[in-house]
């Protein structure tokens, strides 16, 4: 590795595999400001949302790449671009609403106005103004509109998702997700329209990759979240795989729903409640879809920026958006497809109280990243342990490894020089 690209007055990582992983990968401030040039401003795909949420054109949804605001907009021709949210002129995020509909962007402070392309097409007092007979101000005679743009990212678009790249010269969608992931991107986005049904928000007060991690890890979702553990839809005893592309930055976790109920697995579980009971039993009115080819839960981590996931007849995205080394924003956009039955909305309506910020499940989540932040914020000198199922990086046909976990290390070590 050159000596330039480097991370400089950093803690070397000093274990000979990611079995370990230094706190200060979790504290540091000069390698979290590396992360967001390295991870999210350049060489990698960031998912911005899902077309359905900008069906017309002039709709527009703000949402943010790193700590960078951009601007999903749909243009007069139906073509989607993104945008910075950042005038060209002096720089003001210009943008506030988080969704609307316009048939231009203007600039409060100076009302440099754009196009929905991003082009400036409106500068007020361009040529000055009359006075006295004489013109007096204005831009010099060689300003071009064309060289004052707003900066305008990649996008790629598959079967209904966003995602765009600051950096132009980015690898194709399809090769920075690799043939196993895409195979799991296709099943649950297969070309059918999508429709919108919410979201939630939530600020987490922790470090961006604890998230990474937490989908990352089929360890926990069968200990720490008792409706998982009681009735079935989730735990270590469930036929299950973990897979990951190539470089290991991305994983799915796959899973077939069990039966529940009390067994040899369970009989030490604290999470595991055999007396609880539903009393609205339509939270497990589950229908199998034809789409599912056999697992009834698959949670996709692609690196850095999102989650999808399917659980049982629940399908989301979930957007991570850093806002500095020790928190992040939870962006939760539920959907359903457009020939849905009614009765099938209404399920993933239902299912969808399962997830989110207050959601009988993944509640649990934001809490134990909190907690986890607090407890290595103490001692930055020590290591997470991430050895079950082995210290190598590697795909499993259960449940019982963090092999996705040092495999995304693997990954992050080799792209920040470490």
């Amino acid at each position: 590795m050159n000596q330039e690209n480097r991370i400089p007055l950093t803690p070397t990582w000093d274990h000979e595999d990611t079995s370990r992983i230094p706190y200060w990968a979790y504290t540091n401030q000069d390698v979290y400001q590396q992360e967001l040039e390295k991870f999210f401003y350049t060489k990698h795909w960031c998912y911005v949302g899902l077309e359905a949420e900008i069906p017309e054109p002039g709709d527009f949804k703000r949402t943010a790449i790193g700590e960078r605001s951009v601007i999903m907009v749909r243009d007069e021709d139906r073509s989607i671009y993104v945008v910075e949210n950042r005038c060209a002129h002096r720089g003001m995020q210009f943008c506030r609403e988080k969704h609307g509909k316009t048939k231009s962007f203007t600039c409060p402070y100076h009302q440099w106005n754009y196009d929905l392309e991003g082009n400036l097409q409106g500068v007020p007092f361009r040529r000055g103004v009359k006075q006295d007979g004489q013109v007096k101000g204005g831009m010099p005679k060689d300003f071009k509109p064309a060289d004052h743009g707003l900066n305008k990212l990649r996008v790629a678009e598959r079967n209904g998702v966003v995602f765009a790249s600051f950096d132009h010269d980015v690898e194709s969608l399809e090769d920075f997700l690799g043939p196993t992931i895409l195979q799991y991107f296709d099943r649950m986005f297969n070309g059918r329209k999508l429709t919108i049904l919410g979201y939630n928000k939530q600020r987490i007060p922790g470090n961006w990759k604890l998230m990474q991690e937490n989908i990352k890890d089929p360890y926990h979702a069968g200990l720490l979240h008792t409706w998982f553990v009681t009735f079935g839809l989730w735990r270590a005893d469930n036929r299950s795989e973990l897979k990951m592309d190539k470089h290991f930055r991305h994983a799915a976790m796959v899973s077939t729903r069990g039966d529940g109920g009390k067994n040899d697995q369970t009989t030490n579980f604290s999470s595991f409640k055999e007396s609880m009971q539903l009393h609205d039993p339509s939270f497990l009115d589950i229908e199998d879809e034809a789409w599912w080819g056999g697992p009834t839960a698959v949670m996709m981590t692609l690196f850095p920026s999102v989650v999808f996931q399917q659980n049982v007849n629940s399908v989301t995205t979930r957007h991570i958006q850093p806002n500095g080394i020790d928190s992040f924003d939870f962006v939760w956009t539920h959907f359903g497809y457009e020939d849905d039955t009614p009765e099938m909305t209404q399920r993933r309506l239902r299912q969808a109280n399962l997830f989110g910020p207050a959601g009988f499940v993944s509640a649990d989540d934001g809490e134990v990243i909190e907690f986890s932040q607090q407890g290595i914020e103490q001692n930055a000198a020590k290591k997470a342990v991430a050895e079950l199922g082995g210290r190598n990086v590697e795909e499993a046909d259960h449940m019982v490894s963090e092999a996705c976990i040092r495999g995304m290390y693997d990954y992050w070590r080799k792209t920040m020089g470490v």
